[in-house]
């Protein structure tokens, strides 16, 4: 192999390494182990990990996963499937995809899904980037403070490397500023916006006339959704935005060390051409039989290479038959269930924290659905819950602390969480 490729030694395959960041010496490696000998090592390291209750969100939400879904994502069909380019023999996973789109259809309220991103932030990039190519001759692209700190970190690079100039819409009173927006827009440089539904505070917005001032400017309106609480608040659609995007995880991804995630896109009708992704469509074969094909794909990297609309190159299509199955189960009635037992918890712990005496309200009378924040009295909070075994009071810059409620939290665990900091 090393003549074939001309090459004397598999050293010369290093050759562009820098010598400080190659290995030196004998590797660490374990004498061999019998099969229990391995399990038992494994289940030594899984123990290492701590095992905490979850009260923490900022993007990633410990939600119920019915177990009916890693069952039937863990059939051999859809584990090893990958990227249909062959649609015509793909129709397995060209179906689960579109029914994946329309369901986000469903939840957004827009005509059009692409068949998944990687995550959140990544799918705000995208979205920033559309922003771009639709309005052509605008060079800038607005970013509520409000979102979420790893959402705008991502963005930011992005567009470093991409050339686009980005601009920041202030918060006031914990909600992104409709005022700051309009000073913004004034520049006439903005070709999108980008908001939260629900913002870093847990706030959810109320973004009445921020379409209109965007419109006005040839602008785009792009939110940045949790798509569980799109069961119970205004959808993307009823505030007249032209973009949505967000993480799926919430819709029973569990959590597990920061992914897999699956990032979502939806859009309207006249902004399709310009979405990044795959999308499958519903067509009929010669003989009258529903079929589902790969559309758009001139756009695609496989076959436009460095021309193509984004370098995304596959798509987290068994992330989505999560989501899918996820979102057949619960239904409309199920989703709107979850968001109200995660609501009651939150607004339970909001209330028992305050009368602990221990925090300030920051934003009293703000909308919130299951996460909020408050301004502690004492330092170190979050070391001494953990302590305790929660995962709690995520400190933000602003010197808050950030908690969050899911229908997996019980009333007992909450209370056993105000004991703590009672304790405390």
């Amino acid at each position: 192999m090393l003549d074939k490729i001309g090459v004397k030694k598999l050293d010369d395959l290093y050759s562009d390494v820098p010598a400080e960041f190659l290995h030196k010496g004998a590797y660490a490696l374990p004498p061999a182990m019998s099969e229990q000998e391995i399990r038992d090592c494994f289940a030594s390291l899984e123990a290492m990990n701590a095992k905490l209750k979850v009260f923490v969100g900022a993007g990633a939400y410990d939600h119920y996963t019915p177990s009916v879904i890693p069952y039937l994502c863990a059939r051999s069909e859809f584990l090893t499937a990958y990227t249909p380019y062959q649609c015509e023999i793909s129709q397995g996973t060209l179906r689960y995809i579109f029914e994946y789109q329309s369901l986000i259809c469903s939840l957004t309220g827009l005509d059009v899904s692409n068949a998944s991103l990687y995550d959140g932030p990544t799918a705000a990039a995208e979205a920033m980037k559309m922003a771009i190519a639709c309005t052509r001759k605008k060079t800038r692209v607005l970013l509520s403070k409000g979102l979420l700190p790893h959402v705008i970190e991502v963005v930011e690079t992005y567009a470093r490397f991409h050339g686009v100039e980005i601009g920041y819409v202030r918060v006031a009173d914990g909600q992104t500023s409709l005022e700051g927006l309009k000073a913004e827009l004034a520049k006439d440089d903005v070709a999108g916006v980008i908001v939260p539904s629900i913002n870093r505070y847990g706030i959810v917005e109320d973004h009445s006339g921020f379409a209109d001032a965007i419109h006005a400017e040839k602008g785009l309106l792009i939110e940045y959704c949790d798509p569980s609480a799109l069961a119970v608040v205004k959808t993307p659609a009823e505030w007249d935005a032209d973009i949505a995007i967000g993480d799926g995880q919430p819709l029973g991804l569990p959590l597990c060390y920061g992914g897999p995630y699956v990032g979502f896109m939806a859009v309207k009708k006249d902004h399709m051409r310009k979405m990044p992704g795959r999308i499958v469509g519903q067509t009929v074969d010669k003989e009258g039989r529903r079929v589902f094909v790969l559309t758009l794909q001139a756009r695609e990297q496989h076959i436009k290479r460095e021309k193509a609309t984004s370098n995304i190159c596959s798509n987290e299509s068994l992330m989505a038959l999560w989501v899918t199955i996820y979102l057949s189960l619960m239904g409309p009635e199920g989703l709107r269930e979850v968001n109200r037992l995660s609501s009651d918890g939150a607004h339970y712990l909001y209330k028992e924290l305050l009368k602990t005496g221990r925090f300030e309200e920051v934003f009293p009378g703000k909308p919130f659905l299951k996460e909020f924040v408050l301004k502690p009295k004492q330092n170190g909070l979050q070391e001494r819950l953990e302590k305790a075994g929660f995962f709690a009071a995520l400190p933000t810059e602003e010197g808050y602390v950030s908690f969050c409620v899911t229908e997996k939290r019980t009333k007992a665990e909450i209370d056993a969480l105000v004991k703590a900091v009672k304790e405390g």
